[in-house]
């Protein structure tokens, strides 16, 4: 529409300067996205952001990333139920599975028939990653946390199995996640999408040999925990994503947020680090290759 103006805050963000060295949007919903897959991956193109790991968060949705990575080389997938899709399944909550077409019976039986097929896609070769799981206590109240942590540990047991990385969603709940890792045994390769833990958990999560993805939200002014855990974790452990179409990085908070907008984080990164944004771009793009795999 003509006459849109910088404070439309439906109006997608300008291009940023293209990064020198490529990199990877290691978490992103293309699926929630505006616009054909095949215009998102055009605009990463344009400013340096070459690969995408596109993350499934109920069954439809799964199926979607490994059919859209089949499809597409710069695409790879990541399957799972959502940690807050699963009590939707156990209590009978038609909303869990209206996105598939049809109401269907709760309880736990319904939810490990969907944790089967999620086993079956993470079995393709483009599927990548088993997540986004874990456990959410912002979300989902106290009667839904059970159905939750035994999504979570069938969730690891597929990862180990299919030698996946196991992305994990933790909001509210670091302490029992990092629990249930420990008494679950975790796959070879985790990563904490949208890393949202101090600087002491980072170092615990460095210990273990967690990477740590940092999506836009480490800009926001509030973020000084996300900033101070950056600074501590090893290079080596580092992953940068979008979560889009959420977390849009300052100063374009509020707007739809995209894979194309992550020079964006990466820079801000880079100043937190005191690094050149091209040696930081070198370390996340090598780092989110080892752990996906591909």
């Amino acid at each position: 529409m003509a006459g849109s103006t910088g404070n439309d805050k439906s109006a997608p963000p300008p291009l940023p300067e293209p990064l020198a060295v490529p990199v990877a949007d290691s978490h992103t919903h293309l699926d929630m996205q505006t616009g054909t897959v095949e215009e998102a991956l055009a605009k990463a193109a344009a400013v340096g952001v070459t690969t995408v790991v596109q993350v499934g968060c109920d069954l439809a949705g799964s199926r979607w990333a490994a059919e859209t990575a089949a499809r597409h080389e710069a695409v790879h997938a990541a399957v799972a139920l959502h940690p807050n899709e699963a009590p939707r399944i156990v209590l009978g909550d038609p909303d869990g599975w209206s996105r598939q077409g049809a109401r269907r019976p709760g309880g736990t039986e319904a939810l490990d028939v969907a944790l089967d097929e999620i086993a079956a896609l993470a079995e393709l070769p483009q599927v990548r990653g088993v997540g986004e799981t874990g456990l959410d206590y912002f979300r989902t109240a106290p009667e839904g946390v059970a159905a939750q942590t035994y999504s979570f540990r069938r969730h690891i047991d597929i990862a180990k199995r299919c030698g996946k990385a196991l992305v994990i969603h933790d909001r509210d709940a670091h302490d029992d996640v990092l629990r249930v890792l420990a008494e679950e045994g975790a796959p070879d390769v985790v990563v904490f999408h949208c890393y949202s833990g101090d600087a002491a958990m980072a170092r615990v999560c460095a210990d273990a040999g967690y990477y740590l993805s940092f999506a836009g939200n480490m800009t926001f002014k509030n973020a000084q925990p996300l900033r101070d855990a950056l600074a501590v974790a090893p290079l080596e452990r580092v992953l940068v994503e979008t979560d889009a179409p959420f977390l849009t990085p300052a100063p374009f908070r509020g707007r739809p947020n995209a894979p194309y907008l992550i020079p964006v984080t990466l820079r801000a990164m880079a100043a937190v680090r005191g690094l050149g944004e091209d040696e930081l771009a070198a370390a996340v793009a090598a780092n989110t290759a080892r752990a996906f795999g591909y």
